[in-house]
């Protein structure tokens, strides 16, 4: 016994050929016109915001293009793949996480800062001058702090 699909069903595609002995010269399924309407208003809005005027050529091109990405769209749309898992789709390849191609860090430079003479504390003049051992130096920020300390503060340990 022979188990007929239903395949047949899906592939008849909803058409509107236009009204009663006056159709339209072109096929177009019903997701056309709307995604149509929406791609024309999408590109006019689009071109009022670079500055192009609403003049007979820039609603051709808009009209022109119009046609084209409905065509490259509704070619990619049909029973298996709706239309709104396409825009899906696209919006997840758009906001999807993506491995990091930047390298963290880069290259080191010292020309912000400032060079002037080695300041020592207290603990590393003793030192050297005993011979015990080099000079610790504080960083500047360090320096400063040791200089504004007022008497009988604690130390701070370097």
């Amino acid at each position: 016994m022979l188990v007929r699909t239903d395949d047949e069903v899906y592939r008849v595609d909803s058409v509107w050929l236009g009204p009663p002995r006056a159709t339209f010269p072109w096929r177009a399924r019903y997701v056309s016109y709307g995604l149509g309407l929406l791609v024309m208003i999408m590109i006019m809005f689009v071109q009022r915001r670079l500055g192009i005027g609403l003049d007979f050529f820039s609603v051709a091109w808009a009209l022109v293009l119009t046609v084209v990405v409905t065509r490259f769209v509704g070619n990619r749309i049909d029973y298996e793949r709706p239309f709104g898992q396409v825009v899906e789709l696209f919006r997840h390849e758009i906001t999807g996480p993506r491995a990091r191609t930047a390298v963290a860090g880069g290259q080191v430079r010292s020309g912000h800062v400032r060079v002037g003479p080695v300041v020592r504390g207290r603990v590393g003049r003793k030192a050297t001058a005993r011979g015990r051992g080099p000079a610790i130096t504080p960083r500047p920020a360090q320096a400063a702090a040791v200089s504004g300390r007022r008497k009988g503060a604690s130390r701070a340990t370097w």
